[in-house]
């Protein structure tokens, strides 16, 4: 039996019909006097990604072989527009499901064509229109309700709810964005100026819960629609509210502040990847970001080194360059320069045969995309890459990762891959590169996620972790030369304790504990849940500590023999986060590395915080998201820790937005408030490794106290789905000194060990030369004056 108040919602949709702005529904629901502010289709939003930041004058045309890669995409980017693609622009799939509704006579396909309409305007930015359609679908279901099954009716009900709060979040996040906009838990400049939205959601929300009480995904996104209206959490009804110290982190610990608006690198784009690496040689941290889309430019940041960063992007050479789920750098020449690898097509399946894309560093922070003379031109979906020189002749070699598909095999039980197999391709030193996976053991299929190398077994040559989305992880030892000079590959996952979850994510390896040895974060991601609230469901059973369903994190500790140990529980770590972007860095300076994790889902009922995770000295990690203000609601993808302002704390840049036309959102840049510990930030300069040695290990022996540690670091790129400048910054502590410094350089070409470095400076060291060189990088202050009460105008609709 329904509750009286939502037959009356339902009543009122179904007798009076649908008014354009909802008002008849906020009236016979709750909603005070019905009134609506900023309603109507002149108020939906709609941006694309060019919009978000004016570029400066100044033009750099491409080079010929960027304009050909430009123009490939300009073709793809037709092309993938069909309506079957479910990552086709959104007014495709609209369009198409408007004209089968005109030819359908059958109720029951006709309420399932307006529900599919409700989610493709939804996802257009259209969310009045789809709220209308919503209310239409109750309209047929409530006359029907008999005859209704309760999950349907749960559902048409969430997604109705959801509309409504996902137009407050336009209204004031988007339309109004404060720095304190979507960080949970919800409070000060987060709170809406337009309560229209958040009081419908609310209006929808209490009584499915009086029908489904056991509907935690509702109840969740109804704490949260309270929190936008400053009402939480006395305003919750009391049997739904959840309570504040739920949320709370268990120590203090300082804020980080959200500066990317005053900078002018809060770009308002969807899901993408995140450079941050000093591109024209001048000492100074730049930002290379993109947006998933075949329309969306990528965009190139120059830091001032004033506090603020310049749009570089017309004057780069890479206008028309567009798309990249991520992006993975390295100096691929070992000429001091870092390129950039752009990956395309990842998630599409069949619609992602779409190209990526090399773009070298031409110097002055300008590229030219050599895709297709330096080998690399495919048409097979992916996310994720890894350099590392894996066979030790000093330079570096590239793996790509592919995305197959488990379908059923011939016999009933069997299952294949069908796709293509990974690509290990070996650099030839004159800016080409050869696909050699099949001769060394690396021709491997699966729905390859995350790639990453690290020499886990500390013999001198780069294994290869690889994450798996439908099925067992995998990981190759590499074996090193046969007494032939061929390199080999073996597959030990299992056998090294690995091999799980098998739905996975992100990954990493990194040296949590300091002693020495690489351990192995691989993130669980169970994407047969997503689409739906299992998503926000999931969640909220996370928060309150609960038993889930769905896939958790995984930290693998090294044991030191070739194997790995689970001590994902034991080290504070057993939960579940739909982590995509993510990354480590040390925040407080104190040689620990935390882990900050975004998550989300393409459905916009993934209203879930990015979770950040302290380290604790190696015996485990603290939730500190809500202290620090980690804890953005928006979807989380690439993600960078790096010193951007010489200041010796790791600040941390995000990009922000899911794959949707419209789920775009302003990057972030959370400003380390500093700590007041020592540091010392290292360059290391190959000379018989690659120039830049991925895969080397910085170990800084340090007193503090009285008493010596070990602060370790490892060369390398990032998370499998984020950015690591090449610069190592070691946190130092309370150190009084730096008793020596070691570097094992990648492959077996020795340690080198350097006394009394200097605390607090950025130094060089050269392969093979005796001494260090102190580089002069001065600090300065940000200039974030326009990062408080920054609002982002936004013009256009539907």
């Amino acid at each position: 039996m329904l509750p009286d108040v939502l037959a009356r919602c339902l009543t009122a949709v179904s007798t009076l019909g649908v008014l354009t702005g909802g008002l008849v529904f906020l009236a016979a629901c709750g909603h005070p006097d019905g009134h609506a502010e900023h309603t109507g289709p002149g108020h939906e939003h709609r941006v694309e990604a060019a919009d978000a930041v004016v570029a400066p004058a100044g033009h750099r045309e491409p080079a010929a072989s960027t304009r050909a890669m430009v123009e490939r995409l300009e073709r793809l980017a037709e092309e993938v527009d069909h309506p079957f693609n479910p990552y086709a622009r959104s007014a495709v799939r609209v369009a198409y499901l408007r004209e089968r509704m005109e030819e359908e006579s059958d109720l029951g396909e006709e309420l399932r064509l307006r529900f599919l309409l409700g989610k493709e305007l939804l996802s257009e930015g259209s969310t009045m229109a789809a709220i209308n359609e919503f209310y239409q679908v109750f309209a047929i279901l409530y006359p029907n309700r008999e005859h209704v099954h309760p999950e349907t009716l749960l559902e048409a009900w969430q997604y109705l709810a959801l509309a409504n709060l996902r137009h407050g979040e336009v209204q004031n996040c988007l339309h109004h964005h404060d720095a304190e906009s979507c960080i949970f838990p919800i409070a000060g400049g987060g709170i809406h100026r337009l309560a229209e939205g958040s009081r419908a959601a609310i209006a929808v929300y209490l009584p499915l819960l009086e029908a489904f009480p056991d509907d935690l995904s509702s109840r969740y996104l109804l704490n949260v629609a309270y929190m936008t209206l400053g009402e939480y959490p006395e305003g919750v009804p009391g049997q739904w509210r959840i309570p504040p110290e739920t949320f709370a982190s268990p120590i203090d610990f300082p804020r980080f502040e959200n500066i990317a608006g005053g900078l002018g690198i809060d770009v308002d784009a969807r899901a993408g990847g995140v450079v941050m690496e000093d591109l024209n040689g001048n000492g100074l941290l730049d930002l290379v970001v993109s947006s998933y889309g075949l329309r969306d430019q990528i965009r190139v940041f120059l830091n001032d080194g004033a506090g603020g960063f310049i749009d570089h992007t017309a004057a780069s050479g890479l206008t028309g360059i567009t798309g990249g789920l991520n992006l993975v750098h390295a100096d691929s020449t070992n000429n001091g320069l870092p390129d950039i690898l752009v990956l395309r097509g990842g998630w599409e399946r069949e619609f992602g045969r779409t190209p990526n894309s090399l773009l070298r560093n031409d110097g002055g922070g300008t590229f030219t995309d050599v895709t297709e003379e330096a080998g690399l031109l495919d048409f097979h979906p992916t996310q994720t890459a890894a350099w590392a020189d894996f066979n030790n002749n000093g330079r570096l070699d590239l793996f790509v990762g592919r995305e197959a598909l488990l379908v059923p095999g011939e016999r009933p039980g069997e299952y294949r891959w069908e796709g293509a197999a990974g690509a290990l391709y070996r650099n030839n030193g004159d800016g080409t590169f050869t696909d050699v996976a099949a001769e060394v053991g690396l021709d491997v299929k699966g729905y390859i996620k995350a790639a990453v190398w690290g020499d886990y077994d500390n013999d001198g040559f780069m294994d290869l972790f690889l994450s798996n989305m439908q099925g067992h992880n995998y990981l190759f030892r590499n074996l090193g030369p046969d007494g032939q000079g061929h390199w080999r590959f073996e597959e030990v996952a299992e056998r090294a304790g690995v091999h799980l979850p098998v739905e996975s994510f992100t990954s990493w390896w990194f040296d949590y504990n300091n002693n020495g040895q690489l351990d192995l974060f691989v993130s669980g991601y169970s994407a047969t849940r997503l689409g739906g609230s299992l998503v926000s469901r999931d969640a909220a059973l996370d928060l309150l500590g609960r038993e889930r369903e769905a896939e958790r994190l995984w930290l693998y500790e090294n044991q030191g023999d070739g194997t790995f140990r689970d001590v994902t529980a034991e080290r504070g770590l057993d939960h579940v986060v739909y982590t995509m972007g993510a990354n480590y860095g040390d925040l407080e300076g104190n040689g620990w590395p935390d882990i900050y994790l975004g998550s989300g889902e393409p459905d916009f009922h993934g209203i879930v915080p990015n979770r950040m995770f302290r380290n604790d000295r190696g015996r485990g990690f603290q939730d500190v998201t809500e202290a620090g203000g980690f804890g953005h609601l928006q979807k989380g993808h690439g993600v960078a820790f790096g010193d951007l302002n010489h200041s010796g704390a790791l600040d941390v840049y995000a990009v922000i937005g899911g794959v949707a036309d419209s789920d775009t959102y302003p990057n972030v840049l959370f400003e380390n408030p500093g700590f007041g510990n020592r540091w010392l930030s290292v360059e290391l300069v190959g000379v018989e490794a690659p120039r830049t040695p991925i895969g080397a290990r910085i170990e800084a022996v340090i007193v503090e106290g009285g008493e010596t540690r070990s602060v370790f670091s490892h060369l390398h790129s990032g998370g499998s789905f984020g950015s690591a400048p090449f610069r190592r910054h070691l946190g130092l502590g309370r150190a009084d000194r730096i008793e020596r410094l070691v570097v094992r350089w990648p492959g077996r070409s020795g340690e080198q060990v350097f006394r009394d470095p200097p605390f607090d400076a950025a130094i060089r060291i050269v392969q093979g030369e005796e001494r260090f060189e102190v580089l002069e990088r001065p600090s300065f202050d940000y200039r974030k004056d326009a990062a408080v009460g920054h609002e982002h105008q936004r013009h256009g609709g539907h």
